[in-house]
């Protein structure tokens, strides 16, 4: 019976079908295409790529992982650390910043420079940002006392935010005073024209300058003016220096006292320069106080606006800006040629 199957030709897959010689010159051709100069190139190139990027991934890698851990110990340091580094002299030059008052910290700084007295900043952060771009730049001269403040802005004079901002002055220099450091306050909206420090005469516990514009006598009194309308005294709480005496803790603790007896609200629109008054006010007999000369220490409100008084005064040494407007302010500062940054 005939098949109707066709059946396919069986092949032996061992079988050599090629002659020998022309299969080993196809595979010898083959085995030496791998050093074409097509695949050489690629080899090559792979090796560059190699070679340098990843190397640098790793740099990259091993730049972001320090400066995490550099941001992470700036953010475990602590203020008596920072005081023990910055301290020359026991004595400590402090302000509080937050970021968008960097502009202020430089201009500042620069007038300190000048007198040889930068070594002892010590800037308080008030946010993350401001404590990392200092001691980044500066390293060890930035701390941040927590709790940080919510996300700075610049706050106005007389909001919350401003008050939430200066409430916590008193705390950070009575922990300086208790570490056994004199302490030097000053807001960053001011410049030195000189050195202040030879005019802190004596062994007093408190020095400060007075906020009012009126023209004192060449040789006024040093002692705490007395009150005004308001039953208190008009002292600027901008420049302060405070010998870490038991009178000096005496005024911060009151002045902390008198800010919580007078906490911000949309009616009073505190601030912390009340406070203070208050403070030394209620323990004037208690404490050694001394009020700095006018003619060195003059308040921005009689600076820019008295221009004969300033005329008279060619001994002029300290300026110290009074505007409520922080625009206002630094245009002042530029006019008088310190902005650098």
């Amino acid at each position: 019976m005939p098949s109707i199957l066709h059946q396919r030709p069986i092949h032996n897959p061992l079988a050599n079908s090629y002659p020998l010689s022309p299969r080993s010159s196809s595979s010898s051709e083959r085995s030496f295409s791998i050093f074409s100069p097509l695949n050489l190139l690629a080899l090559l190139s792979l090796i560059v790529i190699l070679g340098v990027f990843l190397p640098w991934m790793n740099i990259q890698e091993s730049i972001f992982s320090s400066s995490k851990i550099s941001n992470d110990k700036w953010r475990e340091y602590s203020l008596a650390e920072a005081a023990s580094f910055v301290a020359r002299n026991g004595t400590v030059i402090v302000c509080a910043v937050s970021q968008p008052y960097l502009p202020f910290l430089n201009n500042w700084l620069i007038s300190v420079t000048r007198q040889k007295h930068h070594e002892k900043v010590l800037v308080i952060a008030e946010d993350y940002a401001t404590l990392y771009k200092v001691n980044e730049r500066w390293p060890g001269h930035a701390v941040l006392v927590p709790p940080a403040p919510d996300a700075q802005t610049a706050h106005k004079f007389g909001s919350q935010g401003f008050f939430n901002f200066t409430s916590r002055r008193p705390r950070h220099l009575l922990h300086i005073l208790e570490l056994g450091y004199n302490v030097m306050y000053n807001d960053v909206d001011m410049v030195w024209l000189a050195d202040p420090f030879p005019y802190l005469q004596g062994k007093h516990d408190v020095y400060f300058t007075d906020d009012m514009a009126a023209v004192k006598p060449m040789h006024h009194s040093h002692d705490l003016p007395p009150p005004g309308k308001k039953g208190r005294t008009y002292i600027c709480s901008c420049m302060i220096f405070l010998r870490p005496t038991n009178g000096a803790k005496l005024i911060m603790k009151r002045w902390i006292d008198e800010l919580k007896a007078q906490p911000w609200s949309k009616a009073k629109k505190s601030n912390d320069q009340p406070a203070f008054n208050w403070a030394l006010n209620k323990t004037a007999g208690e404490v050694d106080l001394y009020l700095l000369p006018q003619t060195a220490f003059p308040t921005g409100g009689l600076y820019f606006k008295n221009q004969s008084w300033v005329s008279s005064q060619f001994f002029l040494q300290f300026k110290v800006e009074g505007y409520s407007n922080d625009e206002g302010k630094w245009a002042s500062m530029t006019e008088e040629g310190e902005r650098k940054f």
